[in-house]
């Protein structure tokens, strides 16, 4: 049994880490495939572009008679203007758009502090900011599944359907459906402020709401959009915020489920192990128990200091069968007391039916620290308590009647 429970555990330790190296092994072959793909997609249009680049960069030299340095210095001119091209980013609007990109690690990088200051304090704000708003966002994602499944079952209930319940399944399908819309609709409004297509306007939309924010496609950069539309920014620091709630609630429905059975499986190892040690205990406390009662049963008595065995040794019988055999001619038999000062048991004598004192036809052996026979005058020669072959001692009589009942209470 022992072994059993500990080879469930070893099992299950073996699933776990077959799982975490299958995890691993899977993520690095995700990689390998990625970059194997982007390689074969990304890697001629690059080196055409850098071409025509290259090509554009001489004819701008030869016609404009640029030298290297001035040409670098235009190039430096053009890429710290750029960011200035969508008005002042540092105010208000641009600050607050700058802090949803820091807090939900979107980071576009199309605005950076330039102060160090600025820098120490991007830092501070997002060491705490950051948690808080993944917190945030799954608990807004938790309401917002509770409140779908709310409105699927009263919809099935409206419907007169024969199982109400939500499962699993549906709640995944109206997330997918929802992770759908949430992105066409923002596709569609960005086309149209921002002049992109339908497919840029979708791509920027998914990297912002994934979070990956490359900051090739950047809302809000056109001609001063952060100071003279105020509709247009609104709509877009709240699309933000409402698209990662929507995301946040498919990924709390699917994806953490399964980021959760590693901790899962470790508690119940833990309640298994705990288990097993308690079967371990009770196994090793068995077999002194068998020992115990294959010798004799004991009921305590009062407060725990005394005890009572009901059922004599094998042998302590045996002997004194042999001994009652071999003492036959004596007619009276002997009452004998057992005081036990040091040892938590002791056996006392049975006294026998056959023994004319009129016990107990049972033997009953009487253990105790507190019970104490003085002595039992029986009108014997001696005071050995052993009564003489030639004394007669009637169990009728009075005297001994009233004395035995007098013992028989102080027990």
């Amino acid at each position: 049994m022992r072994l059993a429970h500990l080879g469930l555990v070893v099992q299950k330790m073996k699933k776990q880490n077959i799982r975490t190296l299958s995890l691993i092994l899977c993520m690095f072959s995700y990689l390998l495939v990625g970059a194997a793909v982007f390689d074969a997609l990304e890697s001629e249009s690059e080196t055409s572009r850098k071409q025509i680049q290259e090509q554009k960069r001489s004819d701008l030299k030869r016609q404009y008679r640029f030298s290297e340095e001035d040409y670098r210095e235009i190039e430096k001119v053009v890429l710290k203007s750029e960011p200035h091209r969508a008005g002042k980013q540092w105010k208000f609007a641009g600050s607050f758009y700058f802090a949803i990109t820091v807090i939900t690690t979107i980071g576009y990088g199309h605005a950076a502090p330039g102060t160090d200051a600025g820098k120490v304090f991007c830092m501070f704000y997002a060491v705490l900011g950051i948690p808080l708003t993944l917190v945030m966002f799954q608990s807004l994602g938790e309401r917002m599944n509770t409140f779908v499944r709310f409105l699927l079952k009263k919809l099935k209930k409206c419907c007169h359907l024969r199982k109400t319940e939500v499962s699993m399944e549906n709640m995944v399908l109206v997330g997918f459906l929802s992770c759908i819309g949430i992105l066409c609709i923002g596709a569609t409004a960005f086309s149209y402020f921002e002049g992109w297509t339908f497919f840029h306007s979708y791509y920027y939309c998914f990297i912002t709401l994934t979070t990956i924010g490359f900051g090739d496609f950047v809302a809000l950069q056109k001609n001063e959009a952060l100071q003279k539309k105020p509709p247009y920014v609104a709509f877009s620091f709240m699309y933000i915020l409402v698209g990662l709630t929507v995301i946040g609630a498919f990924l709390n429905l699917v994806v953490l489920r399964f980021l959760t059975m590693n901790s899962e499986d470790e508690r119940r190892d833990a309640q298994e192990r705990a288990s097993l040690r308690r079967a371990r205990n009770q196994v090793s406390l068995k077999p002194k128990d068998e020992s115990r009662s294959r010798s004799s049963i004991f009921l305590p008595i009062g407060d725990r200091t005394s005890q009572m065995n009901l059922i004599p040794l094998i042998q302590e019988d045996t002997e004194r069968q042999r001994r009652r055999s071999s003492n036959t001619a004596s007619p009276v038999g002997s009452f004998c007391t057992c005081m036990c000062y040091h040892s938590h048991f002791c056996d006392s004598p049975a006294i026998s039916h056959h023994e004319t004192l009129g016990c107990h036809t049972n033997p009953v052996y009487y253990n105790s620290i507190s019970y104490r026979i003085d002595e039992i005058s029986l009108s014997t020669r001696d005071n050995t308590g052993f009564s003489s072959p030639g004394s007669t001692l009637s169990p009728g009589n009075h005297s001994y009647r009233e004395h035995l009942r007098q013992r028989r209470k102080s027990l």
